[in-house]
């Protein structure tokens, strides 16, 4: 068993990884699944009582299939998917659905008929319209990351994707740092909802927040003293000898609150850029990279050095993500830079009729800002990796802006992919019960979008998923030798795992299990 548990160390360790454009075209078989889905969902009727199994087979097979078997040649996989999807295309797409009327107005007419005013309505809610594009982004991002971590134990697994020991670049490093901007994308909704919240007094939120985090460090802990119990082989180098990903998850909430008096004055894009400034900074000029690279373990925080020296990288990543958050969650990209601006005027330059985040969704202009920010993301790595080679371990500058780069183009390609396929077109119609004619009512017509059933099941509970995968990892590690399995009952095995992850979310998916 001794002998067992060092060569499975080894077996994850010591990687050096694959090349960025490796990684996007692996990652881009996600975006294929979905145009396919989104092609037969819009132009094909329902598929029956066969639903999850057709979800199954287009969502998350494919994903399985391009980090094992297709993970050397994942375009091909990606022409399998897209070559029946412009197939479909030549269908002409349903009708379905009827217009919303979205958004209600009073306009003041002129004499010559021309708009002068409008006066803001009696009540305006204060819930943001779903993004189904996020909701598919978090999900497969969700997905791939719970197919990895049991994946890369089996030879099916290529080295290259496994996490790397220091320096490179793999499907495992991305999707460490894609979790944490997914948790801060969503942060940015109780911000944008109530922007007051910003100037709100740090102690009863970091009490709050850290009332929430509670269960997660628990779990942190749980998980460090089944794991030293039971012997289990694990990467020192990943996070120290005590440390893990559930204590870092758990810490940024709560460093996020501390930062809140920055992101009220400066933009957040500004801030996540210059915490993940100082942190390499500090690795390059202030020691630390000495310290993590050949430092001795003498004591419990030496011990734990790698997890608490990334820290400051996760917050850097967790910031952008919050950033791109205020992008993309709002009705425009400039709704929450406003929301700053008058809460800093003060209240005299309140004025709700223009910063209603319930109002329909300016995509075309989200799309030009994403992309904007996708260019500058891919520009700054391509400049800093000319010196500053890639580093989860350090979660160094080169670190932060892949991840940035990375998630900031898939969801701008999931968002595009919801505008090709179920396009929204808005005008402005005379309020036909309102005698005077005053009234405008915006109408939003073409098919309603929506993620995937199996995604959003998957999104719903992505976080008790996690759990479970990592349990259902242990357990089938401590009853299998799974680096000496051969190819196709490894198949077979993950086949079956991730059939039993969305089976578990499937029948789970009218309830969140843990609201966090």
């Amino acid at each position: 068993m001794i002998d067992y548990k060092a060569s499975k160390e080894a077996f994850v360790s010591g990687m050096t990884g694959s090349t960025v454009f490796h990684v996007n075209m692996i990652s881009s078989v996600a975006l294929s699944s979905i145009a396919l889905h989104s092609a037969l969902r819009s132009r094909v009727q329902a598929f029956g009582s066969a639903y999850f199994l057709a979800e199954f087979v287009i969502l998350a097979l494919p994903l399985l299939l391009s980090m094992t078997l297709f993970a050397e040649a994942p375009g091909a996989l990606s022409l399998l998917l897209l070559v029946p999807m412009l197939v479909l295309l030549l269908l002409p797409p349903l009708e379905r659905g009827t217009p919303l009327l979205a958004e209600i107005r009073d306009e003041v007419t002129s004499p010559n008929g021309r708009s002068r005013a409008e006066t803001p309505p009696t009540h305006l809610s204060q819930s943001l319209r779903p993004l189904p594009a996020l909701t598919t982004y978090r999900a497969h991002m969700m997905l791939m990351t719970i197919l990895s971590i049991l994946a890369v134990d089996f030879p099916v697994f290529p080295r290259f994707l496994a996490k790397c020991e220091t320096y490179g670049v793999s499907l495992m490093d991305i999707g460490v740092g894609s979790f944490v901007f997914s948790q801060g994308v969503v942060s940015a909704i109780p911000i944008i909802k109530d922007i007051s919240y910003l100037q709100a007094p740090i102690l009863p939120k970091l009490k709050s927040v850290s009332r929430r985090m509670i269960p997660i460090i628990v779990l942190g802990i749980l998980r460090v003293v089944l794991v030293k119990g039971t012997e289990y082989p694990e990467h020192v180098t990943e996070y120290g000898v005590h440390w893990n990903f559930f204590l870092t998850l758990a810490l940024l909430p709560i460093i996020e609150v501390l930062l809140h008096p920055l992101i009220l004055h400066i933009p957040v894009a500004l801030v996540g850029l210059w915490i993940g400034v100082l942190h390499q900074f500090a690795l390059s000029s202030g020691g630390m990279k000495d310290f993590l690279l050949n430092g001795s373990r003498s004591n419990i925080i030496f011990a734990n050095k790698e997890g608490l020296l990334s820290l400051l990288g996760y917050v850097s990543i967790h910031i952008l993500g919050l950033s791109l958050g205020t992008v993309i969650l709002p009705p425009s990209p400039s709704f929450f830079r406003k929301q700053q601006q008058q809460l800093l005027d003060g209240p005299s330059s309140y004025q709700p009729s223009k910063l209603d985040p319930s109002a329909p969704r300016q995509n075309a202009k989200i799309i030009i800002e994403l992309l904007s920010y996708s260019v500058v993301w891919w520009m700054l790595l391509a400049f800093v990796r000319l010196g500053i080679e890639v580093s989860r371990r350090m979660a160094n500058i080169s670190y932060v802006l892949w991840v940035a780069a990375y998630n900031t183009s898939f969801i701008l390609g999931y968002i595009l992919l919801d505008m090709v396929f179920f396009p929204i077109r808005t005008s402005k119609i005379r309020d036909p019960t309102d005698p005077s004619g005053k009234r405008l009512l915006v109408e939003e017509k073409g098919p309603k979008s929506s993620a995937p059933a199996l995604l959003d099941a998957i999104n719903k509970n992505a976080f008790i998923l996690f759990l479970l995968s990592n349990v259902a990892t242990g357990l089938i590690n401590l009853n299998i030798q799974t680096m000496f399995v051969g190819n196709m009952k490894a198949m077979c095995l993950l086949c079956a795992y991730s059939m039993g992850m969305c089976v578990f979310a499937w029948l789970c998916r009218r309830k969140r299990l843990w609201k966090m």
